[in-house]
């Protein structure tokens, strides 16, 4: 038996809770410049936890990275691309 495991419409609750709380309004999205690229917006949330270098290990540090692990980068990436004018972010 497979569990669908889609959240308000998106792969999973991780993918969704990333693009809500991160990509969204679009502020990150649109400092980058040409196509949006999955491993783009993983650099950027990756970076918001490590908090640019200056976060030290921790357990939460290890949630947080495990959370994103599950994250469907290529579908954000599909629909900012979709949702963003390419040449507003030349």
């Amino acid at each position: 038996m497979t569990t669908d495991t889609r959240y308000n419409g998106w792969t999973n609750y991780p993918t969704w809770r990333v693009y809500m709380e991160v990509f969204e309004n679009r502020k990150y999205a649109d400092a980058i410049a040409g196509e949006i690229t999955p491993e783009s917006l993983e650099e950027i949330a990756k970076g918001m936890i490590d908090m640019g270098g200056e976060a030290k290990y921790s357990t939460a540090l290890e949630w947080a990275y495990a959370f994103i692990s599950e994250v469907n980068w290529h579908e954000i990436a599909a629909h900012l691309n979709e949702q963003c004018d390419p040449v507003l972010r030349r």
